[in-house]
């Protein structure tokens, strides 16, 4: 596997969408500025439905990116001008992708660049089939080179879905062609969550059932649907979250030693973890909506008021659920998750509660007042580690405070930390797929929450601003547990 970046053409199919705008135009300027790019013969190549002129697709881009790149951009507007293409694919029909691809082998060859190819799939989900098909006709995705094709979620909308598209990629693809992007994976802390484990043995020998008193992975937004009322509806929280951010966090907590820091090496332990999960029992999913929260004079709407939104919708914008891992390092580890719209913050934690000891020296003090050791990672807002642990409080009556050693990637290394989507596109770029997502993963993922939303029930409500529905918190409580937010 190569390490560094090969000459190649970057190509973005849908260009002038939102997702090109906000993640991978920005990620691949900042991939430049470290000198990953431009040394390298690499160019960006936008294909979208718009008619407009390379001048015109450059101009847009350097707008697009002087409101929100910060980091080292000077010569943006020549980045642009030396590094941006533009081609326009109309209706998405065959002789709309032959022109592509006659314009994509001028520019490889006006160049001199080999035949490397990334497609980027920025497209609406219901899109996706018919590029893949179009670029197969064309074809886009045979050459003396190589050739990778980028999918962004949702993949599938359930089993069957999944599999079908799966089988459609396989046609014209193999696996190692394919890289599926859950961003969470990019993040510096599920990394390094890696490296803290199996790095360090002070914690990879306490990291099981007889240490663990249960996991929880909690994904909080303080914002509701914004402008995504009419996707979110037929996603719902359970959908659009768990099965793959939430999902993922949990294998990569729970997955046993790989024989090596190596793409299929870590995919295989994780797919281990995700197949020794037994069926989720419904009697442990909260599904909940939230409802209109007024404070201050201010008003914010419920779900059901939101725009694109159906008055008497019953989708899901919050989700709790527990699930267990049967094998020998978690059997009877309960795992609890939860993620949910219009909450109090936006964070992003996994929190590992260890067993408290099991002989309890202080007999005398009130039991709750002993808090267990917990490790807390935190992946978003601020990214970094906490553990958790007890502390006599000065003077008398002897009592315990609970305090945390920490450690913070900004404060530690300064400056800004990789984005989630630089990092990934830079994967892809040297052909590394440790943080995608498989085709076995992803069907799997879909074969455990089926069920669940086969068998959904109507949503109890929660308010906005609050942290979910009180079934949240009895969820918890009926094994003795309650819901941890670290430092």
């Amino acid at each position: 596997m190569a390490e560094s970046v090969e000459p190649h053409l970057f190509v973005i199919l849908g260009a002038t969408g939102d997702l090109t705008t906000r993640k991978l135009l920005p990620a691949l300027f900042h991939l430049r500025t470290y000198g990953e790019l431009e040394k390298q013969n690499t160019l960006i190549l936008g294909a979208a439905q718009p008619e407009m002129s390379e001048e015109a697709f450059r101009l847009w881009a350097y707008e697009s990116l002087n409101k929100s790149v910060a980091r080292n951009a000077p010569d943006l507007r020549r980045w642009c001008e030396e590094y941006l293409h533009y081609q326009s694919v109309g209706r998405g029909e065959a002789e709309d992708y032959e022109r592509l691809g006659k314009y994509i082998r001028q520019v490889e060859l006006a160049r001199t660049l080999p035949e490397n190819r990334v497609f980027y799939l920025a497209l609406p989900p219901t899109a996706v089939p018919e590029a893949v098909e179009r670029l197969a006709q064309a074809c886009l995705l045979k050459s003396r080179g190589w050739v990778r094709v980028v999918f962004e979620k949702p993949f599938g909308h359930d089993f069957r879905s999944a599999r079908e598209l799966n089988t459609l990629l396989h046609r014209s693809l193999n696996e190692s062609q394919i890289y599926r992007i859950d961003h969470y994976l990019g993040k510096e802390t599920v990394q390094n969550l890696l490296a803290f484990r199996f790095a360090n043995p002070i914690f990879e020998s306490i990291w099981k059932r007889e240490s663990v008193e249960c996991v929880q992975v909690t994904v909080a937004e303080d914002i509701g649907v914004e402008h995504r009322g009419a996707y979110y509806n037929e996603a719902g929280a359970l959908r659009d979250m768990v099965q793959n951010h939430l999902t993922q966090l949990v294998t990569v907590v729970g997955m046993e030693v790989p024989v090596s820091f190596e793409a299929d090496a870590i995919q295989a332990e994780k797919l281990k973890v995700l197949r020794s999960i037994p069926p989720i029992d419904p009697s442990d999913v909260v599904f909940s909506q939230y409802r209109a929260w007024e404070f201050d004079g201010h008003r914010i709407p419920g779900y059901r008021e939101e725009k694109s939104v159906p008055p008497d919708s019953l989708t899901e914008s919050f989700v709790a659920l527990k699930m267990e891992i049967h094998n020998w390092r978690w059997r009877g580890v309960p795992f609890y998750l939860r993620t949910g719209k219009r909450l109090p913050r936006k964070i992003t934690q996994v929190a590992v509660i260890f067993r408290q000891a099991p002989f309890l020296v202080f007999r005398s003090l009130d039991p709750g007042s002993l808090d267990p050791n917990q490790l807390v990672i935190t992946l978003q807002p601020s990214e970094g580690f906490a553990l958790g642990f007890s502390v006599k409080t000065p003077g008398r009556p002897f009592s315990f405070t609970n305090r945390a050693l920490q450690f913070d990637y900004k404060q530690a290394f300064g400056g800004d930390l990789p984005e989630a989507y630089e990092t990934l596109l830079r994967d892809i770029m040297i052909g590394d797929q440790t943080l995608f997502v498989t085709a076995d993963f992803t069907e799997t993922a879909w074969r455990l929450y089926d069920p669940l939303l086969a068998g959904k029930r109507e949503p109890v409500f929660y308010t906005a601003g609050t942290w979910g529905p009180t079934e949240a918190d009895q969820l918890l409580e009926r094994n003795g547990h309650r819901w941890q937010l670290g430092w």
